[in-house]
């Protein structure tokens, strides 16, 4: 006699979201029965209407996909239930989920947190962790409660860090580790052979929503808070500042020896880092810029059109 597959509802929204779908969509041992993401909506300059990257990839699987503004009517809580899942799994669904939720599937709501909980709970773990210059870092399940990353843990999986990661392809690469997590644990979850252990609240941090102001760059910080800054904010906000009246964006950065006043724009001759700033300690070697209104180019190209860039205060 066959064993019946596990029926999963998934719950995520972004890119870095898809492997753990793709994971599960692949798996012998799940049935995904849904995919629950948040709504279409305006992007870009001319705010054209774009779907989700995880509803992309639940189209191009052939699976159903449900879009509620809100999972706190009764009208979602019913067509969710009507599903009859299993187990819920959410990685990155962008809203917390009410009690009802919680409550529906017998197995309870997963969830893939890009930290080692109980530290970096909350909307930023990630940049957070390389602002922090932290060695490691990981991926956590958990079992979810009503708190903000606060359910108890499943498994979770460390993941040392270079001091080279933008938080960017680092949040790719936690997923996909949590994705393969994910799976190894499903069946025994599934079978009873796990405890989830409760949190150490004492030894909890909690990370806030990163807004655009916090990628201006402040010249008054030592390079090396900086490098780490231009790293957590890729791809958003970025880090930024402004020359001649329009927003230049730092893309590529370095910190290296040398002392200037905070915000002057040095040479420091040849080589792939052919400008820097100065900061309240070193200069910040700048690699690849993208100013307002133009493409991204390197530091030499940006130089070349730009010669007066040498010599400014930014």
């Amino acid at each position: 006699m066959s064993k019946s597959k596990l029926r999963v509802v998934f719950m995520g929204t972004p890119a870095f979201a898809v492997p753990v779908l793709q994971a599960l969509a692949a798996s012998d041992g799940v049935q995904v029965a849904a995919v629950y993401t948040r709504p279409d909506r305006p992007k870009g300059r001319g705010l054209a209407v774009e779907m989700p990257a995880v509803k992309s990839c639940a189209l191009d699987l052939g699976l159903q996909v449900f879009q509620p503004a809100s999972l706190r009517n009764e009208a979602a809580q019913e067509q969710l239930a009507g599903l009859e899942p299993e187990v819920i799994v959410v990685a990155a669904y962008g809203q917390l989920l009410p009690p009802t939720v919680l409550n529906t599937p017998p197995l309870g709501c997963l969830n893939l947190h890009p930290s080692l909980l109980p530290k970096y709970r909350g909307a930023s773990p990630v940049a957070t962790a390389i602002l922090d210059g932290a060695a490691v870092t990981g991926v956590t399940l958990m079992l979810l409660d009503e708190g903000m990353d606060t359910g108890p843990i499943i498994a979770q999986l460390e993941y040392p860090l270079s001091g080279y990661e933008t938080a960017g392809y680092l949040t790719t690469a936690l997923f996909k580790s949590g994705a393969e997590l994910l799976l190894s644990q499903l069946g025994p979850w599934s079978a009873g052979e796990i405890t989830a252990k409760a949190q150490d609240d004492t030894l909890a941090t909690v990370t806030r929503r990163l807004e655009r102001g916090d990628g201006e760059a402040d010249w008054k910080s030592p390079a090396l808070e900086l490098e780490r800054r231009c790293r957590a904010f890729n791809p958003w906000p970025g880090m930024h500042t402004k020359w001649d009246g329009k927003t230049l964006k730092l893309l590529e950065v370095e910190p290296v020896p040398g002392d200037a006043a905070p915000g002057a724009v040095v040479g420091l001759g040849a080589g792939e880092t052919p400008v820097g700033v100065g900061t309240v300690d070193g200069i910040l070697g700048l690699k690849s810029l993208q100013l307002e209104g133009r493409r991204a180019v390197s530091a030499v190209e940006f130089l070349s059109g730009y010669r007066q860039f040498v010599g400014a205060q930014l």
